[in-house]
């Protein structure tokens, strides 16, 4: 099971107002740890179906080039390029 952290977070009395209707009176959670958790979960599965969606987009341009284009490398080529743009994207380039 994973492990839990606790947070202060603080409100402005509106932000507070809001997340006490949200708790007591509408009753939709139990307290304002559950009502957080149902906010970030979908941020959360926004951002992995970004990082699968960039990642389909790539696999789908390079399984689309004609395989005569393709060329072999080793896995120290491979690492050797992907470091060096980073390093390029870094600096801003």
């Amino acid at each position: 099971m994973s492990q839990t952290s606790t947070m202060t977070v603080r409100l402005n009395a509106t932000l507070s107002e809001f997340l006490a209707t949200k708790v007591h009176q509408d009753g939709a959670y139990e307290n304002a740890s559950e009502y957080m958790r149902d906010l970030i979960r979908p941020d959360m599965e926004r951002k992995e179906q970004q990082v699968f969606d960039r990642l389909k987009a790539e696999l789908t341009h390079a399984f689309s080039s004609p395989e005569d284009t393709y060329q072999p490398l080793t896995a120290a080529e491979l690492i050797a390029r992907n470091t060096e743009a980073r390093a390029k994207k870094a600096k801003g380039g």
